[in-house]
């Protein structure tokens, strides 16, 4: 296989949205069936990819997600319900992560150039 072939296998395996992972597999990684799987994607929590044959294909991603489904299910959270509240965390987490970097971006800039804070929130005020 020459270098750059390599190389890209070798990304593919970093890749966390990589879908390299078979449905018998997923299932077994994370504990469940091939039919809880089926269950999320019919819910539209995670959307495999397929393979060339049709044949579902998952991300470590996805499994991650599925997953923490998994756990609400297990801890009696019906499906649908498991899918909604897997859905807003990471929507909150990923608010929270622009709203962090948004924040980093504002330290030590003012609207006048002149550095320090903004405002009340940037001063310590609420």
């Amino acid at each position: 296989m020459p270098p750059e072939a390599t190389q890209h296998v070798v990304d593919r395996l970093d890749d966390d949205d990589y879908p390299a992972y078979t449905m018998g597999r997923a299932a077994e990684m994370i504990g469940a069936t091939p039919a809880f799987l089926r269950a999320l994607g019919d819910a539209r929590l995670i959307t495999p990819l397929r393979s060339e044959g049709g044949h579902r294909r998952y991300s470590r991603y996805q499994l991650r997600v599925a997953a923490r489904a998994r756990e609400l299910v297990d801890s009696g959270t019906p499906v649908e319900a498991a899918c909604r509240i897997v859905i807003l965390e990471d929507q909150l987490e990923e608010a929270l992560r622009l709203n962090e970097e948004l924040r980093s971006g504002r330290n030590g800039r003012r609207s006048d150039g002149s550095g320090g804070p903004q405002g009340p929130e940037e001063a310590g005020h609420s």
